[in-house]
This record gives C-alpha cells, sequence and structure tokens, in this order.
C-alpha cells in the first residue's frame, strides 16, 4: 500500500502515519525521553491522561480506567459537545519498556488490534504504534476517520509531558 500522511512537524519530532498493508497502519514517532518513562506513559492512567487526548479537538478526558497487565482492561470515555464516548479493551501483551498490545473492543469485530512497541536509543525512545484491522475496509474507515491526524499533537504533548 502507498497510501501515507505525514502529519505536520511537532516541536521536536514528525509523526508519520502509514498503510503498510490492506489491513494496518503504522505511525512512528521519536519521543524525546526512555522508554521506560515512555511505557509508564502508556500504562499509568494519571500520566496517560495528561498527554492522549489533542488539545486542539475540544475533547474532554472524563474517565481513565487502566489495568497494564495481561488480561487487564482499559477504558476511555470522552466528552465531546453534548455527546461522551468511550473506548475500552482488553491488554494481551504487556512487557515493561518494550511492548504493548490492545485489544479496541467498542468497534465490535472491527476494532483493531493496536501493538506500540518501544525502541530505545541514546535517552530518546522509537515508538512504534501498529493498528491491524479485522478487514481492508476497517482499515479503510480507520484511515478515513481522521483518528490518525491528531497523533502528531498526542505524541507533542507527550513529549512535552516528559521533557517538562
Amino acid at each position: 500500500m502507498d497510501a501515507k500522511t505525514k502529519a505536520e512537524p511537532g516541536p521536536m519530532n514528525r509523526t508519520d502515519a502509514e498503510r503498510v498493508s490492506d489491513r494496518e497502519i503504522v505511525v512512528t514517532r521519536s519521543i524525546n525521553g526512555p522508554a521506560r518513562l515512555v511505557f509508564e506513559a502508556f500504562t499509568k492512567a494519571d500520566l496517560f491522561r495528561q498527554w492522549w487526548v489533542p488539545k486542539s479537538l475540544g475533547l474532554t478526558l472524563l474517565s481513565c480506567e487502566i489495568d497494564a497487565r495481561v488480561g487487564g482492561k482499559y477504558r476511555l470515555v470522552f466528552r465531546h459537545g453534548d455527546s461522551t464516548m468511550a473506548f475500552y479493551g482488553t491488554y494481551t501483551e504487556v512487557v515493561p519498556h518494550s511492548r504493548l498490545t490492545w485489544t479496541n473492543e467498542e468497534s465490535g469485530e472491527d476494532g483493531a488490534v493496536t501493538t506500540v512497541s518501544f525502541e530505545e536509543n541514546s535517552g530518546k525512545t522509537l515508538l512504534i504504534l501498529r493498528d491491524r484491522y479485522a478487514t481492508k475496509e476497517a482499515a479503510d474507515a480507520g484511515m478515513a476517520s481522521g483518528a490518525y491526524d491528531g497523533m502528531s499533537e498526542t505524541f507533542d504533548q507527550l513529549d512535552e509531558l516528559l521533557v517538562g
């Protein structure tokens, strides 16, 4: 596949989202911090709620529950205007400081399985986020949803949290 978007460069690094197959989208970003801290920012609710929601989208994170262990659950509830939406799933792989995998159950059978790897080099972490969808059509919808467009801002916020 050659569908690729390059989000605008943030103040420190660039976030790339690329359609690598009919069913898979990969997002890469270099984060200014060691893998241990980046992993903790993904797995500790008090840290996660500080950076995950792109501020420009007008979303409010109402609740954030994270039980980052194999078989553990997560649940995020957002408000946008007068409506609320929930994202939830189950962790299927948790390897401290190097890899996380979770389901996205709010989308039913079309939900992606997300794997994030954390590769540290000289105090920075290459973050590779892979969304593998059940079908090509689900991946098409995921790519068209605009969800990947906000990731540059999201990861800029993570950089700010870790550097600040």
